[in-house]
């Protein structure tokens, strides 16, 4: 039976979501516009008009304010509630599914809070590039190769700490993660190649890298599988709905970003219900 206590926890990891989810917003519109996200006071992007602090309260000011701005009552974009409301929710879940010990007050080390700190890391990342890509169809490099030497980092982490542990020295928490990125990026430079950049982008291509490596086997198969399975359900959709044509264009990053994220969470799972069947 989960305490009190641990959905207290919960709604305190949800709330650092809406919080980090509320930065997100921010990163994503002053770094398309140029701007420095560590420098000025956040403004309406339609007035310009400076923002209080009642007006950056994650969700309760956008529904307080009914998706207008205070000053000039134009509609503020949708993005801005909906990134605060997953990041939280992947905030909170992060913790639950992937380490349970710091929620429900088992026995835990520093190490599992410094894995939780990574995930929220990664997710955080991952935000940045599905909304990005979604709206301006470019994977940023920067957000791609930061998450890279961060998931390298902490796959170097885990060796030394179970080597600190146990003092035995299991490569396979480097090389396997590494022979899935390989793999991952391969895959997806031989389909570019092949066909000369017209089915995918080589921000995607570049971001495969990233997902092998943070996956590592089996799972980077699940989130392959789930990213190209809700690609093409949701690009034939999208065309038998006159939405878009078959020559149109269609972002893949975030199909990549929904199977990297369904993988971590469930990647496991998802592979012991297809072997028991």
């Amino acid at each position: 039976m989960i305490s009190f206590y641990s959905y207290l926890l919960l709604f305190f990891f949800f709330t650092v979501g809406l919080v980090i989810g509320s930065f997100l917003n921010c990163l994503i519109y002053r770094t398309k516009v140029g701007k420095s996200f560590f420098k000025g006071r956040s403004y309406c992007p339609k007035c310009k008009h400076f923002l209080s602090w009642f007006d950056l309260i994650p969700v309760l000011s956008y529904l307080q304010l009914a998706g207008k701005c205070r000053y000039c009552r134009e509609p503020i974009s949708r993005q801005y509630l909906l990134v605060e409301l997953a990041v939280g929710i992947l905030f909170a879940a992060s913790a639950a599914i992937m380490e349970p010990s710091i929620v429900f007050f088992a026995s835990f080390s520093l190490f599992n809070l410094f894995s939780l700190f990574y995930y929220w890391f990664i997710i955080s990342v991952l935000a940045v590039i599905f909304v990005y890509d979604f709206l301006y169809y470019i994977i940023p490099d920067e957000a791609v190769f930061l998450a890279i030497l961060a998931t390298a980092g902490f796959h170097a982490s885990r060796f030394f700490y179970e080597f600190f542990l146990t003092s035995n020295a299991n490569f396979e928490l480097m090389i396997n993660p590494l022979l899935a990125s390989v793999f991952a990026f391969s895959f997806f430079l031989t389909v570019f190649l092949v066909s000369a950049g017209k089915w995918m982008g080589f921000g995607d291509v570049k971001y495969a890298a990233l997902m092998g490596l943070v996956l590592g086997f089996p799972d980077i198969a699940v989130g392959l599988f789930l990213s190209f399975f809700l690609g093409a359900i949701i690009g034939l959709s999208m065309i038998a709905l006159k939405r878009k044509e078959i020559s149109s264009e269609i972002p893949f990053g975030p199909f990549l970003v929904s199977g990297t994220i369904a993988a971590m969470f469930f990647g496991k799972d998802i592979i012991f219900i297809y072997l028991g069947i």
